[in-house]
């Protein structure tokens, strides 16, 4: 298959070009209506009991108020005569508002608890009517039909403007982002290659699986709910996997020039070896992406639909388009070469990674326990994290939700905003009033405000119809409504507990009942994660085994690939807690501190874990190439980590530029995602796959290697030898020469890619290792270990 497309790339290039131009421009003409159609919000679980509580009381007045509003008296208090006449005003206003409904004022007859402790603010709490990307403009249109100067300072927030807010910094971030991104990769890569030319190629590949994913998420988002963060993923892994495999093929096909190949012939070859790589290196990271559809919650999902199709694209662009570029280009890949960088010979092995490699092969539990120990240092604030769902302290604090978020938190009581909603049906008449008593009567819980009259600590202190229970009306045989409003936060344990307490509660058998609010959402939210945690853990696990079995015929290297990326991912998690939940880095970040999103870190681990096997297979593959063409175990990690270690950690470094660049965000899940992706690249390119992974396969031996007879494992422990050959001694097949030695020509240029790699994509002892080249004599195909 790699080389059917690397012929056909090779013999037709501008045919495949033109073919990409097209794409590309349908791409961006369909894609662009992609932003409008993407959403914020989707971190619960639509099936959950909260979700559905949610819905069924949604046409209840007061239940589903998604604007607030805090007017705070410039002078003297709320009941002064000035500030309760622009209070009247202020009501009027509001409710005069298109789209704007089930509008409560402390100043035209609200409950007590609409008034601040320190009686200098008052709130008005409405509802905006509107779905998908008609709520967020509308919101914002009452925040500025209320603002202007009086006697009253108004601030306005609620779940409406905040995702507005959210989105729009979300957009602008991205903006921002791609701005320093872009010129910064194509210096970084000018850096790497030395020549303009060679450093655009892999720009070109980014630029087309982002405009490939946005067409994908424009069709995706006109059928189900997509979240707008995707977009953000959607660029940075973009431009990270165009990089990784555009390096991994300029890189290569420069190699194959210096080896003497004319520049079509080049392109086949660098097509048929690297698209191997690259093919299961996709399907990794796809793998590992599409875990996240088994979460309910769509902003989980929607990552799933950017990354696998940004993958897909950049994987499929990088074995067509590249090659077909590079045929034209030929040896002018190498053009506007940077004066002062010193040209490297293509293909030579880096002596950096040669002489770390070599020094991690000689003592390999030496060089490993440093690594070791580092990464458990860094996971073990993971031990004492916690979890809420994203409010709008995900903001900063110059936002008018955050601002509003903060008064409502610092000047008044808890109330409807924090509340639980219970909604309780039965058949029997007097079943609702007598569950108040008991439901009030629960650790945990302030009072319960209902249709019934208010409830303390199992006794009534106010009669139905007053003003405290007007918020919440039930005519006869409509189901019973009870605010629930808890003592405690409601991202706080207790909270949780008392959710858990209600929904325990014994009813009788005619009746039902259904519990919403923040910390319900939050409860079932944990839950879910929970739930459907240990089947994406095995899926991703069993996934990346099998495909990186079917790559290595190896059982033992993708367990210890496993092992390696849940350990690196230990430590990264555990980072972000020191960082986001205890603080650290608060002040340079700009970020308030608090408990980790439920669904970040789950996240994290799948785009991390997918990006840790995409190295894996970079390095095993040259790894595996040198032990097939005749090294022992040791000398062939020293070849391939030597051949691969530049190309992963310049990959790493600019994939980790891109993904830290969204550090930068306002919005702090942007920065959640950002920084912990892009430390999580970072050690994986570095002291994963530059320590970890030689020191492990130098102490397995031939274990490497090893497979059950069905599966054709190469060698098995008895064929390795302990310990590198005594010196003096010669080994099967040279090594690669040091850099800057002089390679000896080739003895003649053959028109079929040669032994090594293999055309098939796994190689084994019981298959016959043909080359498919016409032009090879039979006695060629002898080789000699002499």
């Amino acid at each position: 298959m790699y080389r059917w497309l690397g012929s056909c790339a090779a013999r037709r290039p501008w045919c495949v070009l033109l073919a990409a131009l097209g794409f590309l421009v349908l791409s961006l003409l369909v894609g662009s209506s992609a932003t409008g159609r993407l959403k914020t919000q989707g971190y619960d679980d639509p099936a959950s009991d909260s979700s559905f509580a949610a819905r069924v009381t949604a046409p209840y007045q007061g239940v589903s108020a998604n604007l607030v509003v805090v007017a705070r008296a410039r002078h003297g208090g709320v009941d002064a005569p000035a500030a309760r006449s622009e209070g009247r005003a202020l009501t009027r206003r509001l409710t005069a508002q298109p789209y704007v409904s089930d509008v409560s004022s402390y100043w035209s007859g609200g409950p007590a608890e609409l008034r601040g402790r320190d009686g200098r603010s008052a709130l008005l709490v409405a509802h905006v009517d509107g779905d998908g990307d008609q709520l967020g403009p509308r919101a914002e249109r009452v925040r500025a039909a209320l603002s202007g100067r009086t006697a009253l300072t108004v601030h306005v927030g609620g779940t409406a403007l905040a995702d507005h807010e959210m989105q729009e910094l979300a957009a602008s971030d991205l903006k921002r982002a791609e701005a320093v991104v872009l010129p910064g990769t194509l210096l970084l890569l000018v850096l790497v290659f030395g020549s303009v030319m060679a450093a655009a190629l892999p720009l070109l590949i980014g630029v087309l699986a982002i405009g490939g994913t946005l067409l994908a998420l424009s069709l995706i988002g006109g059928v189900t709910d997509v979240s707008v963060f995707a977009l953000n993923l959607t660029t940075a892994l973009g431009l990270g996997l165009g990089i990784d495999y555009g390096l991994l093929i300029v890189s290569r096909f420069r190699e194959e020039l210096t080896a003497g190949h004319e520049p079509r012939e080049a392109a086949r070859r660098t097509a048929c070896a690297a698209g191997h790589t690259i093919f299961f290196s996709a399907a990794t990271v796809c793998a590992a992406l599409a875990a996240l559809l088994l979460f309910p919650p769509y902003f989980l999902r929607s990552f799933a639909y950017a990354g696998i199709s940004v993958v897909a694209v950049a994987a499929v662009a990088a074995v067509t388009v590249l090659p077909a570029l590079l045929a034209l280009l030929g040896r002018r890949v190498n053009a506007w070469a940077v004066p002062w960088r010193r040209r490297t010979r293509a293909g030579s092995a880096s002596r950096f990674w040669q002489r770390l490699a070599r020094c991690v092969v000689h003592r390999p539990v030496l060089a490993a326990l440093p690594v070791l120990a580092l990464l458990a240092v860094l996971a073990a604030p993971f031990t004492h994290a916690g979890f809420a769902t994203p409010d709008d302290r995900a903001l900063p604090r110059t936002t008018s939700s955050r601002q509003t978020g903060d008064l409502l938190r610092g000047d008044f009581d808890r109330g409807s905003a924090d509340a639980l909603t219970v909604f309780f049906t039965s058949r029997t008449p007097r079943t609702a009033p007598d569950y108040a008593p008991g439901l009030s009567a629960l650790p945990g819980v302030a009072e319960i405000v209902g249709p019934y009259g208010v409830w303390r600590h199992g006794v009534r202190v106010a009669p139905p119809g007053s003003a405290a229970t007007r918020l919440l009306p039930s005519g006869p045989g409509a189901p019973a409504l009870f605010s629930v409003v808890p003592a405690a936060d409601p991202h706080s344990n207790a909270a949780q507990r008392l959710v858990r307490a209600v929904r325990g509660m014994p009813t009788p058998a005619d009746s039902e009942i259904h519990v919403g609010g923040p910390s319900a959402a939050l409860v079932d939210a944990k839950d879910t994660i929970a739930g459907r945690l240990p089947l994406a853990a095995a899926a991703i696990a069993g996934s990346t085994f099998l495909l990186l079995f079917l790559f290595s015929r190896s059982l033992l290297l993708p367990l210890k690939a496993i092992a390696l990326n849940c350990l690196s991912l230990a430590a990264v998690l555990g980072a972000m807690v020191w960082v986001f939940q205890d603080g650290h880095l608060r002040t340079l970040l700009g970020f308030t501190p608090g408990p980790l999103s439920t669904t970040m870190p789950v996240l994290l681990f799948c785009v991390v874990f997918g990006l840790s096997v995409d190295y894996e297979v970079f390095v095993l593959a040259r790894i595996k190439e040198a032990h097939d063409a005749g090294h022992d175990t040791a000398d062939a990690i020293v070849t391939g980590v030597a051949r691969t270690g530049g190309i992963v950690t310049t990959a790493g470094a600019l994939l980790a530029f891109t993904l830290l660049a969204f550090g930068t965000s306002r919005v702090a899940l942007l920065q959640f995602f950002g920084i912990g992706a892009g430390l999580g690249v970072l050690l994986d390119a570095s002291l994963v796959r530059g320590v970890l992974v030689p020191a492990f396969m130098r102490l397995a031996g031939g274990l490497n290697w090893w497979a059950p007879w069905p599966f054709g494992g190469r060698s098995g422990p008895a064929q390795e030898p302990l310990h590198r050959p005594a010196p003096g001694t010669a080994p099967a097949h040279p090594p690669p020469p040091p850099p800057g030695g002089r390679r000896s020509p080739p003895p003649s240029p053959s028109p079929c890619p040669s032994p090594s790699p293999s055309p098939y994509p796994f190689p084994s002892p019981h298959r016959p290792s043909r080359t498919g080249c016409p032009h090879r004599a039979p006695e060629q195909k002898q080789v000699s270990h002499e």
